[in-house]
């Protein structure tokens, strides 16, 4: 924890503000890409960072309400920036995105080193490569991990896609970009809720998890309908299933690792979920050029219900006593 600690959190803010900067100074097409890697890698420095001390400043029972609330705040950025970011390009193009960017990510970091307690690192004993291999594919960590993986996907799917299949249903932008705002605003309503629900002793980690994966298969089965009817309903119901999975997912990882290992966890967790950010999108994108989006949409949502499925099988299978 000590590398993914406050220090990472501010690091990566650090990193992200500079890497912001340097396009305003360059003001190149050329720089852009450079701009956009640190960036990128700054993010992957202070995400997992933000996660790990979500789980170190608060007691395990109110890892449920904590990571609701750390998952309602997400989706309102990911909400609002890409609007505000296109507010702020057509008033003054790309350098005045990344001037903002940049001076946002340094005010954030001075608010974090001000407002943020330091949390100093735990003692912990010497792991081996293999130990780590075995701890990363211990199903305490696959199935959170998958599952968050599963739920970004889907997410990026709804984003992404439902737009172009209102746009074929012939509606306008209007519409689809509701659609949209319907998914996030669910997603974002729905994690402080599932967070409480978690702590209370009203839902399960691994309940909550399922009905989430189901219901997202579902909404992505809904956005196969044509008409504004089945993009709404599909956005609702990815919206809602994902904001279950999000918060319950990542309680789940913390409350099966060690204090010491979090910042290394929740690090793989969000790989895990930057793997399903980019294939899903990818995997519906190729289902879609070789027959249709709705193909696309029928392929991801039988991936995601899968895992209940097979978890349903094989409870039964341990039920059942061998003939005597």
């Amino acid at each position: 924890m000590s590398g993914l600690g406050l220090q990472g959190l501010l690091g990566g803010l650090v990193a992200f503000a500079a890497a912001s900067g340097l396009y305003v100074v360059a003001d190149s097409p050329g720089w852009l890409w450079a701009a956009r890697l640190g960036q990128g890698a700054a993010a992957s420095a202070f995400s997992p960072s933000a996660s790990a001390l979500v789980a170190r400043l608060n007691p395990a029972a109110k890892h449920g309400r904590a990571f609701g609330s750390y998952g309602f705040y997400k989706s309102i950025g990911y909400t609002l920036g890409p609007l505000l970011g296109g507010v702020l390009v057509w008033a003054g193009g790309l350098r005045l995105l990344f001037a903002v960017l940049a001076v946002l990510g340094a005010a954030v970091a001075v608010w974090a080193a001000l407002a943020v307690p330091v949390v100093p690192p735990l003692p912990k004993a010497r792991q081996t490569v293999l130990d780590l291999a075995r701890r990363l594919s211990d199903p305490a960590f696959l199935a959170p991990t998958s599952a968050l993986a599963a739920a970004t996907a889907a997410l990026s799917v709804g984003v992404g896609f439902l737009p172009v299949s209102g746009r074929a249903a012939g509606l306008g932008t209007v519409a689809t970009g509701a659609a949209v705002s319907v998914l996030a605003a669910c997603a974002a309503v729905i994690q402080p809720r599932a967070g409480r629900a978690l702590d209370d002793g009203r839902l399960t980690a691994r309940s909550g998890i399922a009905a989430g994966l189901l219901l997202t298969a579902a909404g992505l089965g809904c956005a196969m309908l044509p008409g504004l009817t089945g993009v709404l309903v599909g956005a609702t119901l990815i919206g809602v299933g994902t904001g279950l999975i999000t918060p319950l997912g990542f309680a789940a990882l913390a409350a099966a690792t060690q204090a010491e290992r979090l910042g290394q966890t929740m690090g793989a967790a969000e790989l895990g979920r930057e793997l399903g950010d980019a294939g899903g999108p990818l995997l519906v994108a190729a289902v879609a050029a070789l027959t249709t989006l709705s193909h696309g949409y029928a392929v991801l949502g039988v991936i995601l219900a899968l895992g209940p499925v097979l978890t349903v099988v094989r409870r039964g299978h341990r039920r059942v006593k061998p003939a005597q």
